[in-house]
C-alpha cells in the first residue's frame, strides 16, 4: 500500500497562519475560526463544542469503532493581575510557564475597550538606577510589570484607557522559519502539532484512498489548563485516542529531534500497550524517523479524555520541541515525520475488531502472549 506524501509547503503555510493568530486559553474563538476555514479549504465538515471544540470527520469505510486524533489550538499566556500605582500592571500566568520567558517580551493587552501594546519589564529593569540589583532580583511572576505604550502613570489613567484586571495578554510569537528547516516562535506547543494533524488530513484526501474506520480531527481548546479532550468525545463510539503534542528535546529524554516520538507514559500513566507497540511497527514499516521516549511533568489530551470516563486506548505522538513553554524550536522534518505517521495510522486496519463493542467476552481479549513472551 503507497503511503501519502506529507506536502511541507502546505504545513509550514497552515503552522505560520495558526502562529499569526494569539489563542491564549480562554481567547480561543479566532483560531477556532480559522481552523474551521482551514477545514472547509479542506472538504472536512465538522461541528463545535459550545465553547468552541471542533470534532471534524474524515469518512472511512466503517462508522465504527471510531478512531481520533486529538490536537490543542489553545496556548500559554497571562492575565492583567493588577492595575499599579505607577501606571503600570502586573500579571498572572496562563498556563505553567517560567517568568524568565516572559521579561523583555512585547504583547498586546486584549481589553473590552481595545488592544494595547507594552512590554514585559523586571520591576528593576535599569542597571543604571540599580546597578548589580537587576541581576539578584528573584525569578517570579511578582517580579514583572507590563510597561504600556500609552501616556498612563497612574490607577485612574489606566482606567480611563480601559484596562481592566482580568484582560486577557498575549505574547507576540517572533516566529522564524529557517532556510535550513528550523523553525523557532512562541506556541509551537501545540500549534506545530496542528499543522502536522492538517497536513497529514491534507495527504490523506489527497492521496484518495479510503480509510478503513471513521477518523475524527479533533482539536481542542483548554489543554494548557487542564481540560483539553474531556469535552469533545460524545456517544462513546470512540475506541482509539491518538493526542498530538509536543516531546521535549533536552538532557535526560530520548525524543527525536528530527523524527516522530511515540511516549510510552507520562506523568498520568503508561499509553496503551497494543495502541503504542502498533504505532512503532508503522514506523518500521515505512521508514519513519522515530523514537520512544518517557515523560515525567507532562500530561496531554489523552489524560483528560480518560478521567472524563471515556473507555479508551489513548497514545501519544510528540514532534521535537526545544525548550517547551519557551522559547521554542522544531523541525520541520519532526513534524513531516509526525505527519506521515498519522497517515499511516489513519489508514491501517483497525487494531481489533473486538473493541467495536465496549463490552465484550474474554474469548477476544487479545492473549497475554502480547505482553509477556513465554518462558
Amino acid at each position: 500500500m503507497s503511503m501519502p506524501l506529507i506536502n511541507p509547503a502546505y504545513l509550514q503555510s497552515v503552522l505560520r497562519r495558526l502562529l499569526e493568530t494569539p489563542s491564549p486559553s480562554g481567547m480561543t474563538d479566532a483560531v477556532v475560526r480559522l481552523v474551521c476555514d482551514m477545514l472547509d479549504e479542506l472538504g472536512i465538515s465538522y461541528q463545535l463544542t459550545r465553547r468552541g471544540a471542533i470534532r471534524a470527520i474524515i469518512p472511512g469505510s466503517r462508522p465504527s469503532p471510531k478512531r481520533a486524533v486529538a490536537s490543542h489550538l489553545d496556548t500559554l499566556g497571562a492575565m492583567v493581575k493588577a492595575l499599579k500605582p505607577n501606571g503600570r500592571v502586573s500579571l498572572a500566568p496562563i498556563g505553567f510557564w517560567t517568568s524568565r520567558f516572559a521579561e523583555s517580551e512585547r504583547v498586546t493587552i486584549y481589553s473590552d475597550f481595545g488592544n494595547i501594546r507594552g512590554t514585559v519589564l523586571p520591576l528593576k529593569a535599569s542597571g543604571h538606577t540599580f546597578n548589580k540589583e537587576i541581576d539578584t532580583q528573584p525569578v517570579d511572576w511578582s517580579q514583572l510589570e507590563v510597561r504600556l505604550d500609552e501616556r498612563v502613570s497612574n490607577v485612574s489613567e489606566l482606567m480611563r484607557l480601559g484596562v481592566r484586571v482580568g484582560d486577557t495578554v498575549a505574547f507576540d510569537t517572533r516566529t522564524e522559519f529557517g532556510p535550513n528547516g528550523f523553525i523557532n516562535s512562541r506556541y509551537l506547543d501545540d500549534k506545530a502539532g496542528v499543522a502536522s494533524v492538517l497536513a497529514a488530513a491534507e495527504a490523506i484526501l489527497r492521496h484518495g484512498q479510503p480509510l478503513p474506520l471513521d477518523v475524527l480531527l479533533l482539536f481542542t481548546i483548554s489543554e494548557e489548563v487542564g481540560v483539553g479532550a474531556s469535552h469533545v468525545l460524545h456517544g462513546g463510539d470512540v475506541s482509539e485516542l491518538i493526542s498530538v503534542d509536543n516531546g521535549t528535546v533536552a538532557e535526560g529524554q530520548n525524543t527525536s529531534e528530527y523524527g516522530v516520538t511515540i511516549s510510552m507514559m507520562d506523568s498520568s500513566g503508561p499509553f496503551d500497550w497494543h495502541l503504542t507497540r502498533h504505532l512503532l511497527q508503522l514506523c518500521r514499516n515505512h521508514a519513519i524517523e522515530h523514537a520512544r521516549d518517557v515523560f515525567r511533568y507532562y500530561r496531554s489530551d489523552a489524560a483528560s479524555a480518560v478521567e472524563a470516563g471515556n473507555d479508551i486506548r489513548t497514545a501519544l505522538l510528540c514532534f521535537a520541541c526545544d525548550a517547551s513553554h519557551g522559547y521554542e524550536r522544531t523541525h520541520e522534518e519532526s513534524l513531516i515525520s509526525l505527519g506521515r505517521l498519522l497517515a499511516a495510522y489513519m489508514l491501517s486496519p483497525p487494531l481489533f475488531e473486538r473493541d467495536d463493542k465496549a463490552l465484550g467476552p474474554l474469548g477476544d481479549f487479545p492473549p497475554a502472549e502480547g505482553q509477556i513472551t513465554p518462558e
